[in-house]
């Protein structure tokens, strides 16, 4: 969300939080998940706008409960062909917590989550719980995806319960898609089953 500067005069003027000027964050599409595979935001498609309209775009995915215990959650992103294979090189690291300190503490990079120049889908949450009440969140950040000059920067974090244990795990990660086409589409999949149920959104965040 856009931060916004006030001089002296214009704070004097605002006398009720409507008076505020709106932010510059735009929902652009809202997605439900019903027992799908695969969620998908593709410039041009169902009013999905990705493109230079925005230098910046937010994805939030919110309570995405999986069909299938421990699956996990996958982005790729698609660079002007069929194909969600865009070329990345990426880094990441998680912290976890047990709900009764069975099992110690961590807080470590995860070398086998971090790509180096390779098409695979990227990692935001693994092992989600799919007992009633559990469930995974989060967001990822794509930057000036239109670029055809520079490399497309993300990054995001995620949080989940994991199977088993009822373990809280927090996934940092970050990296760029390595090509210079534009990316126009970014697909979010699960790695068995199907994402059972879960909202995700799209924001594209104007200059400030």
């Amino acid at each position: 969300m856009a931060l916004v500067k006030y001089n002296n005069n214009s704070l004097s003027a605002i006398t009720a939080a409507s008076s505020l000027p709106a932010g510059a964050m735009t929902l652009i599409k809202e997605v439900t998940a019903s027992s799908d595979s695969s969620i998908t935001f593709a410039h041009g498609t169902s009013d999905v706008v990705l493109d230079s309209t925005y230098p910046i775009y937010l994805f939030k995915y919110i309570n995405v409960h999986p069909s299938n215990d421990g699956a996990g959650m996958y982005v790729n992103f698609r660079d002007g062909s069929t194909s969600y294979d865009a070329t990345k090189t990426t880094t990441n690291f998680y912290a976890d917590h047990t709900e009764e300190e069975v099992y110690s503490t961590a807080f470590a990079i995860s070398s086998s989550d971090s790509m180096e120049q390779t098409t695979s889908a990227q990692k935001l949450t693994g092992n989600i719980g799919s007992g009633n009440d559990e469930c995974s969140s989060g967001d990822l950040w794509l930057f000036n995806p239109s670029s055809t000059t520079y490399v497309k920067h993300f990054f995001g974090t995620g949080n989940e319960m994991q199977a088993g244990d009822s373990r809280c795990v927090n996934i940092h990660y970050a990296g760029y898609c390595n090509v210079t086409a534009a990316i126009d589409g970014v697909q979010f999949t699960i790695s068995a089953g199907t994402i059972d149920t879960g909202t995700f959104k799209l924001y594209g965040i104007k200059d400030s």
